[in-house]
């Protein structure tokens, strides 16, 4: 296949980027560099362009003629988008809209969208099965259902054929590569990097309605993530129809469990302080994943959190 890669200098764009190439497909990245350096790609090839400059769009397609588009070019913060909603509805929204009607002129098909579970919001069921009501608890989510059902449109429109990967949170390092987000949010990153500077880790909610008070989350590795991405790619090419997918483990770790890991991990205290909650963050989140692993023949190999902690830690202590 050519896969064009949209946001394919991001943490999971790009690592899915080096999982395809080493599958033995051809791979253009396509990613406006504000948010990271081109020198983190090594020898995967790229084209600098914008979502929300259409141009630049076009000429991405016409010159690489990709079979399929991977689609993860979008602001990621859920913390900032209940500060700043317009850049993620401008960026994440109006900017798929123009991917889309860019595909649609080229003649490209097919695409595989990083999706959310944030479009759950507070889920009714657990682990959340892929028809639980789409209820968003911040604009970020939103931006992501909103994609979503811009898809099933264009798929009713103008047969464009996709799948969306509503990952749970993506966490770990490969092909070293791993999370240097600027203004990072995540937590794992941002518990090892607190610790390795010296200073306090601050932790938002210890008031939730969960074993220890802090939110639980469902932890999946960035290594498993790309693979899934990649599978999803090869069974759209297959000739599958547009749907969507968790990805995840089915399994929740809370907040103080990561610090644990860490602690266990490096050998070395993390130091906590609790702040209060932060607006819009669901109290669990868990997936289910069985559709994914039967339809897809897909396990996610690598997402135990010793796993993920430790090659976070690693990729980390060599920055």
């Amino acid at each position: 296949m050519h896969i064009l890669i949209t946001g394919g200098a991001g943490y999971i764009g790009a690592i899915t980027a080096k999982e395809c190439l080493q599958a033995g497909h051809e791979v253009l990245v396509f990613d406006h560099f504000i948010s990271h350096d081109p020198s983190k790609l090594g020898d995967t090839p790229f084209v600098k362009g914008d979502l929300l400059d259409p141009s630049s769009l076009d000429s991405a397609l016409a010159d690489f003629h990709p079979d399929l588009v991977m689609h993860f070019a979008a602001y990621i913060q859920m913390g900032e988008s209940v500060q700043n909603p317009e850049k993620y509805f401008k960026n994440n929204v109006e900017g798929s809209r123009n991917l889309l009607d860019t595909m649609v002129k080229a003649g490209v098909k097919k695409l595989v969208f990083a999706s959310s579970a944030g479009v759950y919001g507070n889920p009714l069921h657990l682990p959340i099965p892929e028809d639980d009501p789409k209820n968003p608890e911040n604009p970020y989510g939103q931006t992501k259902w909103d994609v979503e059902q811009m898809l099933e449109e264009y798929d009713l429109k103008h047969d464009l054929k996709s799948i969306s990967i509503r990952f749970f949170n993506a966490a770990g390092a490969g092909h070293d590569l791993g999370e240097d987000h600027h203004d990072e949010s995540h937590i794992i990153p941002n518990i090892i990097g607190a610790q390795m500077a010296g200073k306090e880790f601050t932790l938002f909610g210890n008031d939730y309605p969960t074993p220890d008070g802090t939110c639980v989350r469902d932890y999946i590795h960035v290594l498993d993530l790309a693979e899934a991405f990649r599978l999803a790619g090869e069974k759209l090419m297959a000739g599958a129809d547009t749907t969507a997918y968790n990805a995840g483990t089915g399994h929740g770790y809370s907040n103080l469990e990561i610090i644990k890991m860490v602690e266990k991990v490096s050998g070395k205290p993390v130091k906590v302080k609790f702040e209060p909650r932060r607006p819009g963050d669901a109290d669990q989140l868990i997936a289910d994943s069985t559709r994914l692993q039967k339809e897809l023949n897909w396990s996610p190999t690598h997402s135990d959190l010793e796993s993920i902690v430790k090659s976070a830690y690693l990729y980390h202590s060599k920055k």
